[in-house]
């Protein structure tokens, strides 16, 4: 079977020039695609090119290639690695979600950025290094890639989405760059194997749930960039036994500390004016707590019954 820009034989698909319409033709012929070649000279992967293509084990991509669409590899469940080549810049959203037996990828030098749901569930993957032209990394860029023991984040990175290592069971460390200036909502959420991280002076703001579930978590040091502690940011790190929130605080959000059974020391410092509800509810072993004098707002339950 061959048309002018591809060619299907005994399982390899062969794909000789850019065409917009190979998704789709194939589809209907619903061909059990088991290699992908794509030959030099193609320069682009079109968006869902290869979604849901369950067979397909292997794929070559050319020197020529500069973009990959979003959900071109989609639900590619037996595709265990893939070599992108320096060439590309860009990666769409979801390129690989979904592609559970992918061990290992590595990331071209002239990648930017990392956009949304780029790894999502890629739960076979063990390690990355993110090159250092990266300045950004999207929502859910790793979410749920269960076995990551490893990340490399450059300097280059300024931002880290909402989401991005949630549920990554296995990360054991990371270091958060000096130019970072914002962590996202539920960014390290539920890395259970966490034990400690250090957030740079550059930080100014700490998302919803950053570090919610971090039961690993023994040490933290907040700087003095950060002016609020947002909602659920340290809820149930149970292995967290110390705090101290820097002098530029000025708000502890619902639930910041909620269930840190673990926690048995505190300092507010006198800059804080309000304290959320259940702030630190459930700290069963946080017996003394000083509230600084500027303190206009405490809400209900912030403190466990055994405080009061």
């Amino acid at each position: 079977m061959a048309e002018d820009s591809w060619k299907f034989d005994r399982g390899t698909l062969t794909i000789v020039k850019n065409d917009l319409d190979i998704p789709y033709r194939l589809r209907l012929e619903e061909l059990c695609i088991c290699n992908v070649v794509i030959k030099e000279g193609v320069t682009s992967i079109s968006d869902g090119a290869f979604l849901g293509c369950d067979s397909l084990s292997s794929v070559t991509i050319p020197e020529s290639m500069t973009s990959i669409g979003e959900g071109a590899f989609w639900g590619c469940s037996r595709l265990a690695s893939v070599t992108i080549p320096e060439s590309v810049t860009s990666i769409g959203d979801g390129a690989f979600l979904d592609c559970i037996s992918l061990k290992s990828v590595t990331i071209p030098k002239n990648v930017t950025s990392i956009g949304k749901n780029v790894f999502l569930g890629c739960s076979s993957l063990k390690e990355i290094t993110i090159p250092e032209n990266v300045t950004s990394i999207g929502d859910g860029a790793f979410c749920d890639c269960s076995r990551l023991a490893s990340v490399t984040i450059p300097e280059s990175v300024t931002s880290i989405g909402e989401c991005v290592f949630f549920g990554c069971f296995k990360l054991t460390e990371v270091t958060i760059p000096k130019g970072v200036t914002s962590i996202g909502k539920n960014a390290f959420r539920d890395c259970r194997s966490l034990t400690s991280v250090t957030i740079p002076e550059s930080v100014t703001s700490i998302g919803y749930g950053a570090f919610l579930g971090c039961d690993g978590l023994s040490s933290v040091t907040i700087p003095e960039s950060v002016t609020s502690i947002g909602d659920y940011t340290f809820a149930t790190c149970s292995s967290l036994e110390e705090i101290t929130i820097p002098e530029s605080v000025t708000s502890i959000g619902y639930g910041a500390f909620l269930g840190c059974d673990g926690l048995s020391s505190v300092t507010i410092p006198e800059s804080v004016t309000s304290i959320g509800k259940r702030a630190f509810f459930g700290c069963f072993r946080l017996t003394e707590v000083a509230i600084p004098k500027n303190v206009t707002s405490i809400g209900e339950e912030a403190f466990d019954y055994k405080l009061l």
